[in-house]
């Protein structure tokens, strides 16, 4: 029986492992829908090149970091209960490469490619697995501080925190640093308008990602045994809530309409093994509002040309995530317990610290040694042409 459970719990996350691998589709349809026609090429490229650059760094630097764990062993040794281990480090590598596959959408049409790759080794080799370890690993003992100041550790079953808002965030610093692209801000206040190139495509990228973020959420519990329908439910009901707070809010803009399921699923991933269905439908309807809002407010008010929204979507909805598990997951609110808003609080703060100031870091270091941008006539040619020399379709068919 033990082998059973062995073998059952290696395909258990191989399968969650391969769902999340499919939301890098997603990422890369939902970026290629929103752009500029110029750029759909750029957008599919980075998200794969992307990718693999994070498999890299995360297996020789990134996974050692976070868990104290390396695969320097022989194939044997790496073997063994079913090879359970290297199909865990599949699965947190997909959580990993997430965070460059949200940056991306931010800086979209006007980065270069080169310096987004070493940014994408460092952030995913060095940044974000220090703050995976202290949450989810118990490292620098910063989680027994936490439940010595509050009563409870801080809560995040899948990464609201630890994958979202430190994605978000570090491309807050990442757009701050690019600048906005050309021609978007005029001198004489007004404010010109790229809308989506292919609403399709959009609409595919976000069903993909919705799709698999019930292997991001379900399978979080790593073992078969820990299975939850509780976690499958409460990412239904926050994908609706979502859905429809954003669609009512943008007045049935499509583009907010296909942000607000993932808007919804961000917020709910850290207490999706908490909370009551209906705590989660209100943590879904909230992140919608917020998504609305505030990537209103960057767009227009505050000329911050985050091209995706990743910093209202991954950024703010996922320390909105982090904090709503402190009060949704209380008894007294329907939750399973085990949980405090103070907890909450102290863990999303450090969260969104350390992303910021990691953010800066890394690009405010390429931004001076390498460059960061496009030149002003590559950016007008669109990063296609200029980076990949070839369009996302032919203007003419050949005549010969």
């Amino acid at each position: 029986m033990d082998q059973v459970k062995q073998g059952t719990d290696a395909l258990f996350i191989l399968l969650g492992a391969i769902m999340v691998l499919a939301m890098h589709a997603g990422f890369a349809f939902l970026e290629l829908g929103t752009v500029r026609k110029k750029n759909q090429v750029n957008a599919l490229v980075k998200i794969l090149v992307d990718f693999s650059v994070s498999t890299i760094a995360y297996f020789f630097i990134g996974f050692s970091v976070a868990y104290g764990v390396s695969f320097f062993s022989g194939a044997e040794t790496l073997a063994a209960k079913n090879g359970f281990e290297l199909v865990k480090f599949f699965f947190l590598l997909t959580f990993a490469a997430a965070i460059p596959a949200i940056v991306s959408g931010g800086i979209a049409e006007r980065a270069r490619f080169g310096p987004q790759l070493v940014a994408t080794a460092v952030l995913v080799g060095l940044i974000y697995p220090f703050f995976e370890g202290i949450t989810w690993n118990q490292a620098f003992g910063i989680q027994a501080w936490i439940k010595a100041a509050t009563g409870h550790e801080f809560h995040d079953f899948a990464g609201s925190v630890v994958v979202h808002a430190v994605g978000g965030w570090i491309g807050l610093a990442a757009v701050l640093l690019l600048g906005a692209r050309a021609n978007r801000y005029r001198k004489d206040g007004a404010i010109s308008a790229h809308p989506p190139s292919s609403i399709p495509f959009l609409a595919l990228g976000a069903w993909i990602l919705a799709v698999g973020w019930f292997g991001f959420n379900v399978m979080s519990a790593q073992t078969i045994d820990k299975i939850s329908g509780l976690v499958a439910v409460n990412s239904l009901m926050a994908m609706v809530g979502g859905t429809l707070v954003a669609a009512l809010m943008g007045k049935n803009d499509p583009g907010f309409a296909y942000n607000g399921p993932l808007a919804g699923l961000v917020a709910v991933c850290a207490g999706s093994d908490v909370m009551h269905p209906l705590g989660a439908l209100v943590t879904g309807g909230l992140a919608g509002a917020i998504f609305v809002a505030m990537f209103t407010l960057t767009q227009n008010r505050w000329k911050i040309d985050d091209v995706l929204g990743v910093w209202p979507l991954h950024g703010l909805c996922g320390a909105w995530g982090g904090i709503a598990c402190g009060i949704f997951g209380l008894e007294s609110l329907g939750g399973m317990g085990g949980v405090n808003l103070g907890a909450q609080l102290i863990g999303t703060g450090l969260g969104v610290a350390w992303a910021l100031a990691g953010g800066f870091v890394v690009y405010g270091t390429l931004k001076v040694t390498m460059g960061l941008r496009l030149t002003q006539e590559e950016e007008y040619e669109g990063a296609d042409l200029s980076i990949h020399k070839i369009g996302a379709t032919p203007e003419r068919e050949v005549s010969w």
